[in-house]
């Protein structure tokens, strides 16, 4: 496996694939790596001839710069996770080379950023969308790998996608959780075990919403009443949202009718986590 750390280098290392006429299927992280990211690699590499997994921790995309500075760094035992999955190549770039001095273009994006972590979180998917452009760009994958914890991202991928007419299939691959059901996250390392413990309550509340349409209770607002008591009875937890979505435009629904997601963003002491369900 190799490491490359340079965008030219990238860019000569993908043409001679292309050469090839072998298919790429890409990995983007911002490492810290888990058992969620390795699911993602591991589909990758199933269904593609090449395998590439960058790992860059994108400061555009952070709105608190707490948040960035405290984020996970592991890039030596990241490597070592990729490597046992038989990847192809890392790209793992430093700042300077992404956003070289002058850097001046940004990708933005409308309506899908409006509601959920986009309302919440000024200027972060408009981060998302340029580094996963210029990424697109530099890797030319035919496949790119997401996961559905974070929900309103894959949304926002797609939409770009669509929207600039690349030719690349997003995939989206379901939530990796542990046994007790709390979604596999970088930013988990952070917890105590009592905050740990409190997290627990974000799936509980998902699980409610869940079985309350599986009883066909379909009022929105009902859902999330009872959603918001299950969370507020954990200690450590402050509420950034709970909404209940169109799965395709995200756009809130005072009743659910077609495909919808539950999605939850609650802070646990200083840490922030995101989970979602599907409903339909």
């Amino acid at each position: 496996m190799d490491v490359i750390t340079k965008v030219k280098e990238m860019q000569t290392r993908v043409l001679s694939i292309k050469d090839r006429k072998e298919s790429i299927g890409f990995v983007p992280t911002m490492g810290a790596l888990h058992e969620g990211h390795v699911s993602l690699i591991r589909s990758a590499r199933n269904e593609n001839d090449e395998l590439i997994v960058s790992i860059y921790l994108n400061p555009t995309q952070f709105d608190n710069k707490d948040d960035f500075d405290n984020y996970p760094h592991q890039l030596d035992k990241d490597i070592e996770i990729v490597e046992r999955e038989n990847a192809d190549v890392v790209f793992a770039p430093d700042t300077e080379e992404i956003y070289p001095e002058g850097f001046c273009t940004y990708v933005t994006q409308g309506k899908l950023i409006d509601s959920l972590c986009g309302r919440l979180r000024p200027g972060h998917f408009n981060g998302v969308t340029t580094i996963v452009t210029k990424l697109f760009n530099i890797i030319r994958p035919d496949r790119a790998y997401f996961g559905q914890k974070d929900f309103q991202q894959s949304i926002v991928i797609k939409k770009l996608v669509a929207d600039l007419n690349m030719n690349i299939d997003i995939k989206v691959l379901p939530t990796v959780r542990d046994e007790d059901g709390l979604a596999l996250s970088s930013r988990n390392k952070r917890l105590n075990p009592e905050e740990r413990h409190s997290a627990l309550c974000i799936y509980g509340s998902l699980l409610k919403a869940k079985s309350m349409f599986a009883s066909n209770i379909k009022d929105s607002k009902e859902i999330i009443e009872e959603m918001t008591s299950i969370i507020k009875k954990a200690k450590h937890t402050r509420i950034d949202y709970i909404s209940i979505v169109n799965a395709h435009t995200l756009e809130d629904v005072s009743s659910i009718n077609g495909k919808a997601v539950a999605a939850v963003a609650v802070w646990i002491g200083n840490t922030r986590l995101i989970d979602n369900l599907i409903l339909e």
